[in-house]
């Protein structure tokens, strides 16, 4: 019973952690879509700068010769016109460019912080029912006992299940590699060193391939394969070759005592 609610508890968490996948995905684009739209606009605000320098002067001075009274009059009058000036102008294009600013560590941080604090949560979730329980036990001890009985009665159903269905399928097996190869498979196999592998018979419990250390079964007409690890599991007795009825649930379940219905 423990290792079915162990089972559901983990399927619990899986299931809750995948819920959060799409999340923490999209918090990954749109992330990654933050920094290369920085990175774009970076290097183009870099690549695309220009200046413009744009320099100019100019000096008006007229000049009045001779020592007369009506020269300098005129030196006097037109000198005030002679002006000189200069002008020196700098242009960009900085304000027609894009100035990013990219997000910092601790914008990163804010960010990802509710999406680990959700994981955290889906992980503790479990947690949080097995106390939910535990407070509903102690108020209600009966409907508790009930529950438990309910459980066990349906681990020990499915572990019947289980035992038939895992039988038939050694039963299959067995009956796959008794009936006769083709003989093409047969000439491969002689003639093929390196198509052995494929060719050889395998363990009707866990198929792994058939080794010399394999254990065949001496019963007649059987010659079902077990890997010695499988034949030890299955307490050295063949179930292909045994009768239905000798065969105990405990050769099939971890329990060495047959399962009983409690109420």
């Amino acid at each position: 019973m423990g290792c079915g609610l162990l089972g559901a508890k983990t399927g619990l968490k899986v299931r809750e952690l995948l819920e959060t996948l799409p999340i923490l995905l999209l918090l990954v684009v749109l992330c990654g879509l933050d920094w290369a739209l920085y990175s774009i606009f970076d290097t183009i605000r870099h690549h695309s700068f220009l200046q413009y320098s744009f320099r100019s002067s100019h000096k008006l001075e007229v000049k009045v010769g001779g020592d007369s009274m009506l020269a300098r009059l005129l030196r006097k009058t037109i000198g005030a016109l002679n002006t000189s000036s200069e002008t020196v102008m700098e242009s960009n294009n900085m304000p027609c460019l894009p100035q990013p600013v990219g997000l910092d560590a601790r914008a990163y941080w804010r960010a990802a912080l509710p999406i680990g604090l959700l994981v955290c949560l889906c992980l503790l979730q479990a947690f949080g029912y097995r106390l939910r329980r535990v407070i509903a036990a102690f108020y209600f001890p009966k409907r508790e006992k009930k529950r438990i009985l309910f459980l066990y009665n349906d681990l020990l159903r499915r572990r019947a299940a289980f035992t038939k269905l895992r039988r038939a399928a050694i039963l299959r097996r067995a009956r796959q590699q008794k009936a006769p190869r083709h003989p093409l498979a047969d000439i491969l196999h002689r003639g093929c060193p390196l198509l052995r592998r494929w060719l050889r018979r395998r363990c009707v419990v866990c198929q792994a391939p058939e080794t010399p250390d394999s254990y065949v079964c001496r019963t007649l007409d059987c010659e079902a394969v077990y890997c010695w690890s499988c034949w030890d599991d299955m307490r050295q007795r063949c179930p292909v070759c045994t009768p239905r009825e000798e065969l105990s649930s405990s050769a099939f379940s971890d329990s060495n005592d047959d399962t009983a219905y409690a109420w």
